[in-house]
């Protein structure tokens, strides 16, 4: 059983357990402690428990819940969600509102920084976003990887006319193909997965089974494949000096021969965390991004082992952890 110093948290440690003693964290001046409603099980959490960053501890870093406690009395009982890099506020690229790469910050259950995959977890106030009224829950949980796909958009500049390819058919694939959407129509998405691609149909995406039916020479390539060999298909499909932008994250990539890069003078732009204001948005002005589609289960926190072995399997988008109603 709980009491009000302890609570329920997937944890990390060597190997993946749920616990019901793990100590509620500890409010800190200008932050916020959040009751969790739901939280995402994501790729990234997949590889941390590969070796990934070295983490241990509780899990998580896409949720929805409410303010529950903090110091600063407007944001207690609003229904957020949150920016997953904690600033330190005071450095270099602090000042020049780039926290997201702040050398001293922690990341929600990546980096220093107990996750959200329990009934509370910590963020400094400025990193809340309220969720407005004509968003739900079921799309409000996935403004984390949006506004990852959304940070393309940020970092590219783009014309509306290029051409763009995404590699990659799971949920941060399809999120990258629906986000460039909004401001190109020639885009791209490659998969093995009939199922999935199928999903992924919106507005004026075009499905491709096989990477050999793609044209080569595209302007964009967005490689989300997950996988280490996705670099190589990127490099073969993309024009000299056009852009491939990296949204794979995994814990070995191995050898790859970057030759094409340099022969080709091809870009490589890195593309991570996105802000949230910008995935927010993003679903208040395409309410018909059919965003839902990616959830393909939800369990109770107590079955969070199993939930993270659904989330393994070939046809499983996004499962969620029901944390509390």
């Amino acid at each position: 059983m709980t009491d009000q110093n302890t609570m329920r948290a997937v944890v990390f440690d060597g190997s993946l357990h749920v616990v019901d003693d793990y100590p509620v964290p500890e409010l800190r001046p200008g932050w916020a402690r959040i009751h969790i409603k739901t939280a995402g099980i994501c790729k990234t959490d997949m590889e941390l428990m590969k070796g990934y960053m070295g983490f241990q501890g509780v899990l998580g870093h896409e949720f929805i819940g409410v303010v529950e406690a903090c110091d600063r009395k407007e944001w207690l009982g609003k229904k957020v969600v949150g920016e997953i890099n904690a600033a330190c506020g005071d450095c270099e690229w602090c000042q020049k509102g780039l926290g997201r790469h702040c050398p001293n910050r922690t990341t929600l259950g990546i980096v220093n920084h107990d996750g959200c995959m329990a009934d509370y977890c910590i963020l400094p106030v400025s990193n809340l976003i309220e969720i407005p009224a004509d968003v739900s829950d079921d799309r409000a949980v996935l403004t984390e990887p949006l506004s990852a796909a959304c940070e393309i958009i940020e970092q590219l500049p783009m014309t509306g006319v290029e051409r763009a390819v995404v590699l990659g058919d799971g949920r941060l694939g399809i999120l990258c193909a629906w986000a460039l959407s909004t401001v190109l129509s020639d885009i791209t998405i490659v998969g093995h997965h009939p199922e999935k691609l199928q999903i992924a149909r919106w507005r004026h995406i075009h499905p491709v089974a096989d990477s050999s039916d793609v044209e080569p020479g595209a302007d964009i390539i967005v490689d989300a494949t997950g996988s280490g060999s996705g670099m190589t298909e990127a490099m073969r499909l993309c024009r000299p000096r056009g852009t491939i932008v990296l949204k794979t994250t995994v814990a070995y990539q191995g050898d790859i021969n970057l030759a094409p890069v340099v022969i080709n003078e091809i870009s490589i732009l890195g593309s991570r965390c996105g802000q949230f204001k910008d995935g927010i948005k993003m679903l208040q002005d395409y309410p018909d991004m059919p965003v839902e589609r990616l959830i393909t289960d939800r369990y109770p926190i107590a079955d969070a082992v199993y939930a993270f072995e659904r989330a393994t399997r070939s046809d499983a988008m996004k499962v969620l952890l029901q944390i509390n109603p």
